[in-house]
């Protein structure tokens, strides 16, 4: 150190003489200033610090500044102050460069201020960011502020960021040279840089998105690289989190709070915080009951020993576009859960096989009340969540499990207030499987054969029965049978007590089939048509469903005290009561209309075809509505029936249904719309008559009783062929 004095004293002597003797000059040059700075070894105290005071001339020839001299940065040197202005003026970058921004920023602020943790704030200077004597442009690759050397020159104060950057996917893209690649500024800014809990700091909680987004949405050099796409990352503007943050909640998760600051990795990195393994300790940030809870389950174990099959947070909630689970749009809704979540896994072939998964528990749920309620809209009925969980899902063999046998009839109870343990007697997810109910598989079979063969019988009737009509209406038009006439006389079929019975029954059964079905089938298409012209025909489907039933069995019980209270009632009955000549009689126009017999048999005042639809509709009624009450009162039957007796009941109902319904499209709207003797329609069920050439055609007995009645001596007697056929007939 003394060595160096002497120095700058010989230097200062040796100056002051060459000025004195030199003409006189405005200022000092670049020369006057290396004269001394020129000196490798010169140096000063600065506090405790040395601080080296070369400058080489090399450096400032290749600086942006090469054509400044000393003077115009260092302001206040003159002749009269040699070597140096008593008080030294620190370098005001400002006096040429317009540094908008800086005076504000964290940079600029004084070297005494703390933080709160009590932490020194080093405030840097522009020589900190861009160099002293050897400044560079940024476009230099040996600046710097280069893109390539932006994180080492932040790192010089901020060593641990830099260190965490330079090992971060954005760090070892940057490195590697790949357009787009962010550096420090993109995000923090350059000049006005502020604290993260500033409200002007980019990366202010409250901004980050914006900062993300401008490169993940909108440099298409990084949208053409990364995976996710455009929307995909957009959703997250109206995610709960997202929608959050926007109102101002700066507790609502934005972009690093899941995927990190300096240190964020690529999802596959299993360093990343949005890794497979590490997302429910990401998540358990902000929501550490919903994860302590997750990470006991089944899910949460399976996920914690490495199987990345088993589902984690982001697996169910999605991953930007997490909604509230009270939003119908979220897949963890109610209305949305079972498909879109819970389908998911268990619906699907692959992981069923590789992990020995029930494959068919997706679809007997689907197929299920709850099911079926779920995918109407319905947002009361219970969902696999309901049963099962969700964060705390456990097998049923866990005695902690929701589904365990020991904890069923609380379960149930949730909805069903009372559910004793006969809820639990019987599969939940109900199979037709005879492996796993006997019962439920022989009702089933018992059904599907009685179906086909009622309904294929009553085909093939029909069929024959067209054939044979409409060939005699053919022969009638063209001239090869003689057209009988008839006059204009009408004949009584219903009285206006029977037509009103028969437009509630027709009315009540056509209600109880489109809101039965539409429970079955929610999605078929004239069922969305439905919904989308009445957005609340689902939610009014259950009520109509009820009422009709109720008329149903209202109307039957008013018939049931006609017949027994009323003479034309009693009548009706005998009427209609099944008798052997009945049962020849089908055969006999069987015969006529497959071509084996020339003369048609008559028929009185009801046929079979008449007797079977009447017997049919009674038994019809007693057991839909018997099995109807069973459904309805649910809470009630389950505990005395037992969850097996219940699913009984629903099968019964369901196939018996369609047995009905088949059996009206098919047998009486036939006879009644359809057939070439009715054709367009028997009008009877309204105007409650029927002309004398119906009675010819469909009842030929009674109307020659009618007439009998009405004038013996004018009533022509039955043809010979017509009494042999009676006799066949019974």
């Amino acid at each position: 150190m003394k060595r160096n004095t002497l120095v700058i004293r010989s230097l200062e002597i040796a100056l002051v003489l060459a000025l004195v003797l030199a003409p006189a000059a405005a200022g000092q040059t670049s020369d006057d200033c290396l004269t001394c700075h020129s000196d490798h070894d010169l140096t000063m105290q600065k506090g405790a610090h040395t601080v080296a005071l070369f400058v080489g001339s090399g450096k400032l020839q290749s600086s942006v500044h090469a054509g400044l001299a000393c003077v115009d940065c260092h302001a206040g040197f003159s002749v009269d102050s040699l070597p140096h202005a008593k008080n030294i003026q620190p370098v005001d970058c400002r006096t040429c460069h317009d540094v908008a921004g800086y005076e504000p920023s964290i940079h600029a602020l004084p070297r005494a201020r703390a933080t709160a943790d009590g932490r020194g704030v080093v405030a840097a200077a522009c020589k900190d960011c861009h160099g002293t004597h050897d400044v560079l442009t940024p476009a230099d690759p040996a600046s710097a502020v280069n893109r390539s050397h932006i994180a080492a020159t932040c790192g010089k104060c901020h060593a641990a960021e830099a260190e965490h950057f330079t090992k971060s996917a954005h760090g070892v893209a940057l490195a590697a040279g790949v357009r787009g690649a962010p550096t420090c500024i993109e995000c923090h800014g350059t000049h006005e840089v502020a604290l993260v809990t500033s409200k002007d700091s980019p990366v202010y909680k409250l901004h980050e998105a914006q900062v993300c987004l401008k490169c993940h949405q909108d440099n298409p050099d990084v949208r053409s690289r990364v995976g996710p796409t455009a929307g995909f990352i957009a959703a997250y503007a109206t995610s709960v989190h997202g929608v959050a943050l926007a109102q101002g909640n700066p507790k609502a998760a934005t972009c690093s709070d899941c995927h990190g600051a300096h240190d964020m990795q690529k999802g596959s990195d299993p360093r990343a915080l949005e890794y497979k393994l590490n997302i429910p300790a990401t998540c358990g940030r902000c929501h550490e009951d919903a994860a302590r809870t997750y990470g006991e389950s089944i899910h949460g174990v399976a996920l914690h020993g490495g199987n990345l099959d088993a589902p984690s947070c982001t697996d169910c909630h999605g991953e930007h576009q997490i909604l509230a689970h009270t939003d119908p749009q979220s897949r963890v809704a109610a209305r949305n859960v079972s498909a879109q979540v819970c389908g998911s896994c268990h619906g699907s072939v692959q992981l069923s096989q590789k992990y020995g998964l029930a494959t068919e528990r997706l679809k007997t749920f689907e197929d299920s009340y709850h099911g079926l309620a779920s995918r109407g809209g319905s947002l009361e009925v219970a969902n696999c969540a309901s049963c099962h969980g969700y964060h705390d899902i456990r097998p049923s063999t866990d005695v902690s499990s929701k589904i365990s046998p020991s904890n069923l009839a609380q379960t149930c109870g949730q909805c069903h207030p009372g559910a004793s343990a006969n809820f639990a007697k019987g599969n939940v997810h109900v199979t037709f499987a005879k492996t796993d109910s006997a019962a439920l598989y022989w009702v089933r079979i018992l059904y599907l054969g009685l179906i086909v063969t009622v309904v294929g019988g009553m085909v093939l009737h029909n069929i024959f029965d067209f054939g044979r009509k409409f060939r005699v209406h053919h022969d009638v038009r063209h001239g090869r049978i003689q057209a009988e006439l008839f006059g204009p006389t009408h004949y009584v079929r219903m009285t206006l007590n029977e037509r009103l019975q028969h437009g509630a029954l027709l009315l009540s059964f056509f209600t109880l089939v489109l809101t039965g079905f539409m429970l079955k089938w929610p999605d078929a298409w004239w069922v969305v048509q439905l919904r989308r012209f009445i957005p609340q025909v689902f939610e009014m489907r259950s009520i109509a469903h009820r009422v009709s039933g109720v008329v149903l069995l209202g109307t039957s019980l008013t018939h049931l005290v006609y017949v027994i209270v009323s003479q034309r009632g009693r009548q009706l009955i005998r009427d209609l009561a099944p008798r052997i000549h009945d049962a020849k009689g089908a055969a006999a126009q069987t015969l006529y209309n497959v071509g084996l017999k020339k003369q048609r048999p008559y028929f009185g005042r009801f046929s079979y075809i008449e007797k079977l639809e009447y017997w049919a509709l009674i038994w019809g009624v007693i057991v839909m509505g018997a099995t109807g009450i069973i459904l309805w009162f649910d809470n009630y039957f389950l505990n005395v029936l037992t969850k097996l007796g219940w699913d009984i009941a629903r099968a019964i109902h369901y196939y018996e249904a369609i047995l009905a319904t088949l059996a009206i499209m098919v047998w009486h709207w036939y006879f009644v719309t359809f057939s070439p003797s009715a054709y367009p329609m028997n009008a009877s069920w309204w105007t409650g008559v029927l002309t004398e050439e119906e009675m010819a055609e469909d009842h030929p007995l009674e109307l020659a009783e009618i007439r009998a009645r009405a004038a013996p001596e004018q009533a022509a007697p039955p043809t010979s062929a017509q009494i042999v056929d009676q006799e066949e007939a019974g």
